[in-house]
């Protein structure tokens, strides 16, 4: 239970900002990802649904619909992919098809409601409702993701914490109880990635795959995958492809992620079902979403010695070491990339900056885990929004030490810490997963997890002489400018969420100050020691799968204090995020 949410920081609906103009607000972009094949499938739909054109009281205006989507930074997102060969073009276009499946599908996994208010709005031509269908598909639903997830349509109720993966009847306490009296391999099945649960006939719940609940969808993308992998000459992009493909169909995922950890080609797609965030009882259902992306290699060769500190940085986890794993998976790539196009849950609200891959704990224990770094985004996040953030939040001598490569290189020791400490986990003489244990918690934790103890390697690494010593204090200082950032998503958001955990467990062991301007700065004489006792905790409610410990950890800490609140409202006419407009160049 939240004490306090962001909704304290901000109006209801924001209304500071300058109204933005109308005049392309679903967007003509082509390749404009989501906001365009959701439009195009809207044209096809033909559900019969009452006009949406009425104002209701406690509905945004246009003049705060249009203070509300400013939030998000227009940014044109153009990747140069001329220097690929004819072949290695068909094949990223037909990548591109596939991509574009899973906008309508993700849109389903949201709400079992969702096509009906698209069908209702795209029918609706007043200044209003496109507006509203720019914001409907900014957010992939009626639910502003920044605002707790308010409702912005009229006659809308609150966003299903089931999403569509559960029957929309059932309860959270019925379907936990069905599934923990299952036999093992039904079991396994229910709370697994790729099922939804659904009720038969006769009313009991039954595990529904995902290759057949999403049968249509997936046929279409598995074809267009097969027709990838025919273009390419790619050996890895090849096998990845064909094997993605056949597990559209089968619903067997684990070959085409380990061929996905062993990928190594110009073009690197990252698409399936993947993050379990929608499911917000369980945290066990993945969404569908697409990342597809053109390798920088140059970058990517900057990064590779950061693979090779893992183990080491796993031996001295600030953990009893019964916790620590003695053996991480024998490979964990690292990949600096640029976005051509994404989609689906890779595609609504807040853009995502980096990656972690796959979910799967077994191939994590048996490959580990791929960092992929999605370069393009992250420098227009840094541009748009820390920049003029660090200028408000930050004391005036401090504000010259945020810069783009430790904020960079924070996003990529994040991925990194996500593949370290505790995943598979014995509690009470069972083997099981901290996923499994902390349910609907685990998301934020293991975000405040990578969060801080990717500090805390940075400053191991820094130590070390693994990285330049004199990047310290910046690393720390952007770190801080950045969770502003993050505490901005809105705290119903796992990163937020976690980073609210974060900022104010290192504002208690002083770690973070405020002064009498209500900047904010850094204690570098006690910020390592928080950052440290904050990783411990965390790692070891992990490994333990306390569910009550770190219940009543977030409990106490996910709040947004008088000082973080004051601050945050400085930040009305800064950007939160960014809206992406692909273009594809020649």
């Amino acid at each position: 239970m939240l004490h306090s949410t962001l909704r304290e920081t901000e109006s209801k609906f924001p209304g500071s900002r300058p109204e933005p103009t109308l005049d392309n607000a679903i967007g003509e972009n082509d390749a404009g990802g989501m906001r365009n094949s959701i439009r195009v499938l809207a044209g096809l739909l033909l559900i019969s649904t009452a006009s949406a054109t009425t104002t209701a009281p406690d509905s945004p205006t246009l003049a705060q619909l249009g203070q509300m989507t400013a939030r998000f930074a227009p940014v044109e997102i153009k990747v140069d992919a001329s220097h690929l060969p004819p072949n290695e073009q068909l094949a990223l276009g037909k990548m591109i098809e596939a991509a574009k499946i899973f906008d309508a599908l993700f849109l389903r996994q949201v709400a079992p409601l969702n096509p009906s208010y698209l069908a209702t709005l795209v029918r609706d031509d007043s200044p209003l409702g496109r507006a509203r269908l720019h914001y409907f598909n900014l957010n992939a639903g009626p639910w502003s993701r920044l605002d707790e997830n308010q409702p912005f349509i009229p006659d809308i109720g609150p966003k299903p914490l089931a999403a569509n993966f559960y029957p929309a009847d059932a309860t959270r306490e019925e379907v936990d109880a069905w599934m923990h009296h299952l036999p093992p391999a039904e079991q396994a099945a229910a709370t697994g990635f790729f099922t939804t649960i659904r009720r038969t006939p006769a009313g009991t719940l039954i595990a529904v795959p995902y290759s057949l609940e999403y049968q249509g969808e997936l046929a279409q993308a598995s074809r267009l995958l097969r027709e990838a992998a025919a273009a390419t000459t790619q050996p890895t992009l090849k096998v990845f492809l064909e094997k993605r493909a056949q597990a559209f169909l089968t619903n067997d995922y684990y070959e085409s992620d380990v061929a996905w950890m062993d990928l190594d080609a110009s073009i690197e797609p990252t698409i399936g079902p993947y993050e379990v965030y929608e499911d917000e009882w369980f945290n066990f259902k993945a969404a569908f979403e697409a990342f597809i992306t053109l390798t920088d290699e140059k970058e990517s060769l900057k990064l590779v010695r950061f693979s090779r500190e893992l183990q080491e940085l796993e031996d001295h986890l600030p953990i009893a070491p019964a916790f620590r794993r003695p053996l991480l998976g024998s490979y964990s790539p690292i990949r600096v990339v640029n976005v051509v196009f994404c989609s689906g849950d890779g595609n609504r609200g807040v853009q995502t900056a980096a990656f972690n891959l796959p979910n799967d704990e077994r191939v994590v224990a048996a490959k580990g885990s791929k960092r992929v770094l999605l370069k393009n985004f992250q420098e227009a996040k840094f541009a748009q929004v820390l920049v003029p953030i660090a200028a408000h939040a930050l004391a005036p001598a401090d504000q010259p030490l945020v810069a783009f490569d430790p904020f960079i290189t924070h996003i990529l020791m994040h991925e990194l810490m996500h593949g370290l400490g505790p995943q598979a986990i014995r509690v009470n003489g069972r083997d099981t997963t901290v996923r499994h244990e902390l349910k609907e918690l685990n998301g934020t934790l293991e975000e405040a997890k990578a969060d801080i103890s990717g500090l805390w390697a940075l400053q191991h690494l820094l130590d070390k002489g693994v990285l330049d010593k004199s990047q310290e204090k910046a690393i720390y200082v952007t770190f801080l400018a950045s969770s502003f950032r993050t505490l901005r998503f809105g705290l119903t958001e796992s990163h937020a969420k976690g980073m609210a955990l974060q900022l104010n467990w290192l504002l208690d062991t002083g770690g973070f100050t405020v002064d009498a301007s209500g900047r904010f700065g850094v204690d570098f004489g006690k910020v390592k020691a928080g950052v440290t006792g904050l990783t411990t905790e965390i790692m070891t409610i992990q490994a333990t799968g306390d569910y009550a410990r770190a219940k009543a950890l977030l409990d106490r800490m996910l709040i947004i204090r008088p000082a973080v609140k004051a601050m945050l409202d400085r930040l009305n006419d800064v950007p939160v995020d960014i809206e992406p407009h692909f273009v594809r160049a020649p």
